[in-house]
């Protein structure tokens, strides 16, 4: 009888850590909302999708992932359970094929239902990478669990708070995963200039991208006077937290397209981390309470933006000139640019930035490191021009990527429609420290 006791007292102190190890590890105290988030980002982060890479079978697998869960959270989907597949021609001359997702709920009001509020999330991220470590080969998963296993999980729970309350939303809510957003962001300039043929009803768009941290939430709106407003309006709700506004641009992400398109865009993050970009991007790292916290003031801001009588006005417009001589977007343009005989900015950066950059001494002793994103024009001549920096991090690092890149050999122009155009490029230019002072880049 007293070992019958002891095996029963053991069970039940051994259950709930078994039941932890079954749900991901899960607090047996988590929230609903808190446990969706965790199964989501353990899924799309997990060995199966193997680092999600643009065009790959994990990439594949993350897409019928997020359709399927829209689909069960009744959303209706615009692109099929495999996604909306594209090709995108790669600089050796093969192509590259990915794929949006993209669901739907529709408006409840007849005049306003007709238009659109864009919701999106990166899908893809950096893949895997072989090495060799003292002999033996060893494959590196670049995860990505808050890049961006955390957006997508935030837009996939959105999209269920949204379809459940639908008869509150005036205008129509699209939820898109955007493939092969690593890739010069392919995925969203796809879908607005070849997939989705009511662009043009785009009130608004709003991105999710690297959630998960505990500090630092922000909503980025590129100085947008009217999304300023909007948010600042938030702060009479009565919600757990509110983001810092933050006026300048932000990391190169989905909500670039859309601006450069001429759609007002606010692009909610937590900022980078110093796990980006590495294979210590795990779920156990990301911080799911804080997630739902986020997600409450996303939904409450997806709903206010989606029911202003007046959509909010694009106080920007891309760059240009004089209309002869426009500046058109990367992605506008029918023939790339070619740098050195390659159309991916990637290979710009790999043979020329990466070679001649050179981290100020004086930045490395005071430990500033971070990223510059750059943005300059290639002429029709071929030459660099107009560099500027969207967003800095050190008047030092600054001003040395401008350097460099102002330095640039001639490239081979861009051309629409036949003819040769200016063209503008955005590239982020890292600066990284390693231990005892050694330089990353």
């Amino acid at each position: 009888m007293k070992r019958l006791y002891l095996i029963l007292l053991l069970a039940i102190v051994l259950v709930p850590s078994y039941a932890q190890y079954r749900s991901g590890y899960q607090d047996l105290y988590d929230s609903e909302t808190v446990s969706r988030l965790k199964e989501h980002v353990s899924y799309l982060a997990s060995s199966m999708t193997e680092g999600r890479k643009a065009g790959s079978e994990g990439e594949a697998i993350a897409a019928r992932y997020v359709s399927e869960t829209l689909e069960s959270y009744g959303v209706d989907l615009l692109s099929g359970r495999d996604g909306d597949v594209f090709g995108m021609l790669q600089p050796q001359g093969d192509t590259l094929r990915s794929r949006n997702v993209i669901g739907f709920v529709q408006g409840c009001d007849p005049q306003l239902r007709d238009r659109y509020i864009v919701v999106g999330a990166r899908l893809d991220n950096l893949g895997t990478h072989s090495l060799s470590i003292d002999g033996v080969e060893t494959t590196q998963v670049f995860s990505g669990a808050n890049g961006n296993a955390s957006g997508l999980a935030m837009m996939m729970e959105l999209a269920s708070m949204v379809s459940t309350n639908s008869i509150l939303f005036r205008r129509s809510v699209l939820f898109v995963a955007f493939g092969a957003s690593r890739q010069s962001l392919a995925g969203s300039w796809y879908f607005l200039n070849r997939s989705f043929k009511d662009a043009d009803r785009i009130d608004a768009m709003i991105n999710l991208d690297m959630l998960g941290s505990y500090e630092g939430f922000s909503a980025f709106t590129a100085s947008n006077r009217d999304l300023d407003m909007l948010l600042s309006s938030m702060s009479s709700q009565l919600l757990p937290l509110t983001p810092k506004t933050v006026t300048s641009d932000a990391y190169q992400s989905d909500h670039r397209s859309f601006y450069a398109a001429g759609i007002p865009s606010v692009f909610f993050s937590t900022g980078e981390y110093p796990e980006h970009d590495t294979p210590r991007d795990t779920p156990d790292m990301l911080a799911y309470d804080m997630m739902e916290k986020e997600l409450e003031y996303i939904y409450a801001f997806t709903r206010t933006i989606a029911n202003e009588k007046v959509a909010p006005s694009f106080l920007g417009k891309p760059q240009e000139k004089a209309s002869d001589d426009r500046a058109y977007s990367f992605h506008d343009c029918d023939e790339k640019p070619v740098f050195m005989g390659h159309a991916d900015p990637s290979w710009f950066m790999t043979k020329w930035v990466y070679q001649y950059l050179r981290y100020p001494q004086e930045a490395v002793s005071a430990g500033i490191q971070g990223r510059v994103n750059v943005t300059f024009t290639i002429g029709k001549d071929g030459r660099v021009e107009e560099v500027r920096v969207d967003k800095g991090v050190d008047e030092l690092l600054d001003a040395e990527a401008v350097r460099v890149i102002k330095a640039s050999p001639k490239w081979k122009a861009a051309k629409k429609d036949g003819k040769t155009v200016r063209c503008y490029i955005t590239v982020p230019v890292d600066f990284r420290l390693e231990k005892k002072g050694r330089k990353s880049k």
